[in-house]
């Protein structure tokens, strides 16, 4: 009579120690400590962190960068349509080029002076595509980028 209420009470513990291990992780208290956070905690969660956790920034597309550059210089040159779409590729292959530029295994002295050398390179082809006009106002506009406080001030 009394084995019946020993095998029920064994089982009732059995299965309440499983319960409770699986809730911590099965290692104790989760593998951090008790009372971490649900997402860093236990072995079904370990998948999710990967996810949350990025390996690297998020990298801003060339086109979407080319249009906000874009957007300040057409209005500032009074650009035409062919000048527009003319500038806006040659700046998307000077970006795509810095890129791969970044990404060499060189030192950063020698990719400093590359994309000096590709920054001149695109500013003269940009130049080139510009009336007389223009070029004065992309002289006063590229200062204007290298000096944003003071432009702000004079406005």
């Amino acid at each position: 009579m009394k084995v019946v209420p020993s095998l029920l009470v064994t089982a009732f513990m059995l299965l309440s120690i499983n319960t409770i291990s699986a809730q911590y992780g099965n290692n104790g208290y989760g593998g951090g400590g008790y009372g971490r956070n649900s997402y860093g905690s236990g072995r079904m969660n370990s998948g999710m962190d990967q996810n949350r956790t990025p390996d690297k920034p998020r990298e801003v597309p060339v086109e979407e960068t080319v249009g906000k550059v874009m957007e300040r210089l057409k209005p500032a040159l009074i650009l035409d349509e062919l000048q527009e779409i003319a500038i806006a590729n040659i700046l998307t292959e000077s970006i795509k080029q810095q890129g791969v530029i970044l990404k060499q295994d060189t030192n950063q002295s020698d990719q400093m002076k590359d994309i000096q050398i590709l920054s001149e390179n695109t500013e003269r082809k940009v130049v080139e595509l510009l009336n007389d006009d223009q070029k004065e106002k992309y002289k006063v506009f590229k200062e204007e980028s290298k000096n944003p406080k003071k432009s702000k001030r004079n406005r």
